[in-house]
């Protein structure tokens, strides 16, 4: 998701280019101003000119009804809404305003994701679930109901867009919290009670490791497990930090536990006492970055290639077997021994690089592999 203010066309554009490049597959832009919802269609038009076509998913809340309506171009540009049930309006507005934004997306054929935050809950739902419970022999937790009252709003209102005409493979759901546990708890119920997608992250993951880690934690269980359609990593960027970190996380995570693939994984050793040239983790460093670059033109230019994988390793020990088990592996010579460091391509030794000149001319050696064995004439 874009943190930029909408209206401004030009940050918001360069951020959504900069998302789609990293590999986001889905850009979600908040809308909340009629400043906001009359940029949309000004930035769908200058990303389409320049070839990139991710598609935009509209932020709504409070006032989506009356933006939707006033600015007939945002809602066409957008290729789908997100509400939280939560905050549509309340009492006799609820299902009103509720209404009014469904009946728009029937209109232009868009999709609806129905995101349930346990921040912002319906009120008068959390307040049905409530009485319920005090009038049950054995209540449940307090946390129990919580959980309850999530789920419950999500299939509701997924009912309710139904009854007005939306059809069920164009509804989304999404019951977004902070902790880990009780992410697995809701989303297993919600799964285990309807079959509509489902989109999974944490509300609040934090920031730095911390973020990554409960990311992690969280989703792969779920994914697991059979759950889940599309996923967000939501990390607190760093101050002025880049928001494509997240985009990567999340590409990570399927990549990893080999659901999807990206770009070409390298694989690296830790480091020990017999590593204590930072040689081996500046080759590793410079690989990666150099292959995650270079993956918006190779997508095209060398089908396949986000399957490869490279090993950069830092001594004798390990260093041999694990580059035989890459498409491409280096195993540098650790600590006090000779600067020499043999290449293995498809298990097989094929030269040993020495000198100064290691790192770069190993990365050709990569590139020269990649552009044989995945260039469109290999």
């Amino acid at each position: 998701m874009t943190n930029t203010d909408t209206a401004d066309v030009a940050s918001t554009v360069s951020q959504v280019r900069d998302l789609a490049l990293a590999g986001s597959e889905l850009v979600r832009v908040t809308v909340n101003t009629p400043a906001a919802a009359a940029a949309v269609a000004a930035i769908r038009e200058r990303l389409d000119a320049e070839g990139l076509e991710v598609p935009l998913i509209g932020d709504f809340h409070y006032n989506g009804h009356k933006l939707l309506n006033d600015f007939p171009e945002c809602a066409q540009a957008l290729s789908k809404y997100r509400i939280n049930p939560g905050n549509v309006g309340q009492g006799d507005k609820h299902d009103r305003q509720f209404a009014r934004i469904v009946e728009t997306a029937c209109r232009y054929g868009k999709p609806v994701r129905i995101g349930v935050n346990w921040g912002s809950l319906d009120q008068d739902l959390l307040a049905r679930i409530m009485d319920q419970n005090s009038r049950r022999a054995v209540p449940w937790t307090a946390q129990a109901v919580m959980y309850e009252a999530l789920v419950s709003s999500a299939l509701e209102s997924a009912g309710q867009a139904e009854a007005i005409g939306l059809a069920a493979d164009q509804i989304i759901l999404s019951c977004k919290v902070s902790g880990v546990q009780d992410l697995i708890a809701v989303y297993r119920e919600l799964a285990r009670r309807c079959r509509y997608a489902l989109h999974l992250g944490l509300t609040e993951a934090g920031m730095g490791s911390k973020g990554i880690v409960a990311s992690t934690a969280a989703l792969s269980v779920l994914l697991q497990e059979g759950i889940g359609d599309t996923i967000r990593v939501s990390l607190t960027p760093e101050p002025g930090g880049d928001r494509t970190r997240e985009v990567v996380v999340a590409q990570e995570i399927l990549q990893t536990m080999g659901f999807r693939k990206f770009a070409p994984m390298v694989v690296a050793c830790p480091g020990c006492g017999r590593t204590t040239s930072t040689v081996f983790q500046q080759l590793a460093d410079r690989i990666q970055t150099y292959l995650r670059e270079q993956m918006p033109a190779w997508k095209a230019q060398y089908p396949g290639v986000e399957a490869m994988n490279v090993a950069v390793m830092g001594c004798i020990v390990n260093g041999p077997g694990e580059s035989k088990h890459a498409h491409i592996g280096i195993s540098l010579p650790g600590t006090g021994e000779a600067p020499a460091a043999p290449v293995f391509v498809d298990g097989v030794k094929t030269v040993t690089l020495r000198g100064d000149r290691i790192a770069e001319e190993f990365q050709a050696i990569v590139l020269d592999y990649i552009r044989a064995h995945y260039g469109r004439s290999a």
